[in-house]
């Protein structure tokens, strides 16, 4: 058998039913996108099997661009969480047949509560589309599982039009990457909007007098662990760094000497920030510009007080 040959096929008929439901699609979406738009308050999804499934992820998407929503499985629903169903709410029920049992049995108590029902279903004469008040179809005129038994376009038509809905309602409401982020502190993209240096660098690290021989800096960057070593006068104040790298180029100097001042083998002036605020993202970004390991963060005085190692950026997740 050719696995990708029927791979492809099977991309290729999903695909087409999503062109040809793009082609076709009801004008009811804007009311539909209206309709949620204007709850006060949440979005109920609800299905059973496959639609169920789509449903939750529908749910998890809305939630996070925006749109407050969670899913309800209607059996649960039958038994005490149509409590959960409040007055400012709407419902998106999912079933392509339109005549999933569990979910036909709770649309009398649904329409009870006066809200707003939006039905995803295959025809609107089925039970679901007929007790609607905003349709959106999801019928396709070919199942990609050869059998035509498991809801394959069916499915992927369905999760295709619960983004879509998504899209609109984030751009409607004028939902921003910041926004987005606040919904995700923990992804990329919360990261690089919100973390700041002062939340991961580091305020213990290897420092001597710029007065200190280059045998007991080499010592102390050996037990720091971040392959520099900070100098500063008599001050406290940042006067240069010792790094792994000026080593090495130390080693090859005829006048090299390990009981010599460190300063002497020292990077002088290194790139610091003062802003302990900066975003974690913004140093990275600095780092990379001035292609160094370490930034050193000081304060007005010149005092340095952390250090922001590249790896500690990489370990918290931080990109670009």
């Amino acid at each position: 058998m050719d696995f990708k040959k029927i791979a492809q096929k099977v991309m290729e008929i999903e695909a087409n039913e999503i062109l040809n439901a793009c082609a076709n699609l009801s004008g009811e979406i804007d009311a539909a996108v209206n309709a949620i738009y204007n709850l006060k308050g949440k979005l109920i999804v609800t299905g059973v099997g496959k639609s169920g499934l789509i449903g939750a992820k529908i749910a998890a998407t809305l939630s996070s661009t925006g749109t407050s929503s969670f899913f309800l499985h209607p059996t649960e629903a039958m038994h005490g969480d149509l409590g959960m169903i409040g007055k400012d709410d709407g419902v998106l029920a999912i079933s392509y047949s339109g005549e999933s049992d569990e979910l036909i049995k709770i649309l009398p108590h649904i329409k009870r509560f006066n809200i707003p029902l939006i039905g995803l279903a295959r025809s609107k004469t089925s039970s679901l589309g007929r007790s609607s008040d905003i349709f959106l179809p999801i019928s396709v005129r070919k199942e990609a599982c050869p059998l035509e038994a498991a809801p394959t376009s069916s499915t992927t038509l369905t999760l295709a039009l619960g983004d879509a809905l998504a899209v609109c309602l984030m751009q409607k409401r004028n939902f921003t990457k910041k926004d987005f982020a606040s919904f995700h502190p923990g992804g990329s993209l919360g990261k690089r909007l919100f973390v700041k240096i002062s939340d991961i660098m580091r305020t213990k690290f290897p420092i001597v007098s710029d007065t200190a021989s280059l045998k007991y800096a080499i010592d102390e960057m050996t037990h720091g662990m971040i392959g520099n070593v900070i100098l500063t006068d008599d001050k406290g104040r940042l006067s240069s760094i010792l790094s792994d790298g000026d080593l090495r180029r130390a080693l090859t100097r005829e006048d090299f000497s390990v009981d010599a001042k460190a300063a002497e083998y020292a990077t002088k002036n290194p790139k610091t920030v003062s802003d302990k605020n900066m975003l974690a993202a913004d140093a990275l970004a600095f780092l990379e510009q001035y292609k160094i390991q370490l930034l050193i963060i000081a304060d007005e005085a010149g005092k340095p007080v952390g250090v922001l190692h590249i790896h500690d950026l990489i370990k918290a997740g931080i990109s670009r």
